[in-house]
């Protein structure tokens, strides 16, 4: 991403804000509400507003998104099934393409092949980074409780 598109992509204060809004006010009807599809109706001119009805679900969806919105969190959608070429996955996890393909010759990450080349499953990916993160932090901690078992002062 070139950084004119970064600088457009993050949210001023007052937007986060409105988001922040935004999504409590969703989760307040949600909240209180059994309904199978939810109306939303332009209140300016109540009598010519189009109607939109919007199943519960979507506005979960759209509760958590204007939650990340409100902490200025970046965000993907990524719709289910999609799959990454060992290239794109390297990207997302920071690392290199020949050591995603090492990742998957040794069967640490799953793939499926497409004629000569490898796939991978966004969902999968993101099982392997949750893992690896999990891992690393494991490995910290045991690190930190060496220390101070030792005494070492930190």
């Amino acid at each position: 991403m070139n950084a004119n598109k970064e600088r457009e992509s993050v949210l001023s204060s007052e937007e986060a804000e409105m988001a922040k809004v935004a999504q409590r006010c969703i989760m307040h009807a949600l909240d209180h509400s059994r309904a199978q599809k939810i109306r939303i109706i332009d209140e300016s001119d109540p009598d010519n507003a189009p109607v939109l009805q919007v199943p519960p679900k979507a506005l979960r969806l759209f509760a958590d998104l204007l939650g990340a919105m409100s902490q200025r969190q970046p965000i993907s959608l990524v719709p289910r099934g999609h799959e990454l070429t060992t290239q794109e996955a390297a990207a997302m996890l920071n690392v290199s393409r020949p050591f995603v393909i090492k990742l998957i010759e040794d069967g640490k990450l799953e793939c499926r092949k497409v004629g000569r080349h490898r796939r991978i499953e966004f969902q999968t990916l993101m099982h392997y980074k949750q893992m690896m993160k999990t891992e690393s932090a494991e490995a910290l901690q045991r690190l930190s409780d060496d220390a101070q078992a030792l005494n070492m002062g930190y």
